[in-house]
């Protein structure tokens, strides 16, 4: 688990195609790995990694197909910037949201302009994805933690201070680029408690008008 605070932004070194997938080495920059050891996990833009090996100045990682086919990982390039975070520990504060590093699609930004000393953005969620956003609600931005400011359909935009811009790869997006979301794991739980007995006969999960009226959250 992690917090969406980014501790540091990393650098691709290498990527090796790997039986199908990728193995992954991240130069960690200012990222502390006296604590990390084998098998522990980096929150590497948003997809928690497992790290494989500590050689000195950063880590490798695995990464599967399964990853590939749903976050940006596969479009990484050598020297691509990333942003990094340890996983938290029980003493670890919790200063963004409870964040999974599992992602949960791929969104876009759509826009950027300036707003007073902050930089206003707009993405693009997935369809599939766009009920899980909410105003003021949490999200998860390749692995920084973001408060939603405003929602119109699977638009949303997001606020970002200079503080962030300047400690994340925020800085370097542009309308076009593609970004890894993770919702708020929250509303995923919620969705699945409302379902109730019908659960385990619902297909890909998904909440429907029917079960919410039979709930009563609708009028019939």
């Amino acid at each position: 688990m992690f917090t969406g605070i980014i501790q540091a932004v990393g650098e691709v070194a290498a990527m090796q195609p790997s039986g199908g997938d990728l193995r992954l080495r991240i130069n960690t920059g200012e990222l502390d790995l006296a604590d990390v050891a084998l098998g522990d996990s980096i929150c590497t833009n948003g997809a928690c990694l497992t790290v494989v090996e500590l050689p000195g100045d950063g880590y490798w990682a695995d990464v599967s197909v399964e990853t590939l086919d749903f976050t940006t990982l596969g479009g990484l390039k050598q020297g691509s910037r990333v942003n990094l975070e340890k996983a938290l520990t029980p003493a670890s504060r919790l200063g963004g949201h409870i964040v999974s590093g599992h992602v949960d699609g791929v969104g876009e930004v759509v826009s950027l302009h300036e707003d007073a000393r902050s930089i206003r953005f707009t993405l693009r969620a997935p369809d599939e994805l766009a009920r899980y956003i909410a105003h003021k609600g949490s999200i998860t931005v390749d692995g920084t933690s973001l408060t939603v400011n405003a929602v119109n359909g699977a638009e949303f935009e997001l606020n970002i201070i200079p503080q962030t811009m300047a400690e994340t790869v925020f800085g370097e997006y542009q309308p076009g680029t593609r970004v890894n979301l993770e919702v708020d794991v929250i509303a995923r739980y919620l969705e699945r408690l409302m379902q109730g007995d019908s659960a385990a006969h619902v297909q890909g999960g998904s909440l429907s008008m029917e079960t919410l009226a039979e709930s009563g959250y609708l009028n019939k």
